[in-house]
């Protein structure tokens, strides 16, 4: 009777070796790569970001619209002139005191 050591062929661990390498890379990938879980944790946050500056710009450009119209010829609003001729000209009436 002749006894044999047990030993493992070199081909199963390098089969497994390689198995666990491409395994590992592919689950990296699948969580921090550029189309990973995490990157689309990144996009999302920053497309809630963006939506809240598009309102924020959407509102400041109604408001310059308003106030473009109230200035125009068509619609004059004369409060609207004062305070702009007082805010950009610096004008004060002769009977205010100005207080800085």
């Amino acid at each position: 009777m002749s006894t044999q050591a047990a030993r493992t062929p070199i081909g199963a661990m390098l089969y497994f070796l390689i198995a666990l390498t491409l395994g590992s890379y592919f689950t990296f990938a699948a969580v921090q790569g550029d189309y990973g879980v995490f990157r689309q944790v990144e996009i999302s946050a920053e497309a809630e970001g963006l939506k809240v500056e598009r309102d924020k710009l959407a509102a400041e450009l109604s408001e310059m619209q308003n106030r473009t119209k109230r200035l125009s010829d068509d619609y004059l609003d004369l409060d609207l002139l004062d305070e702009q001729a007082r805010e950009v000209l610096g004008y004060v009436r002769a009977d205010e005191i100005v207080i800085r």
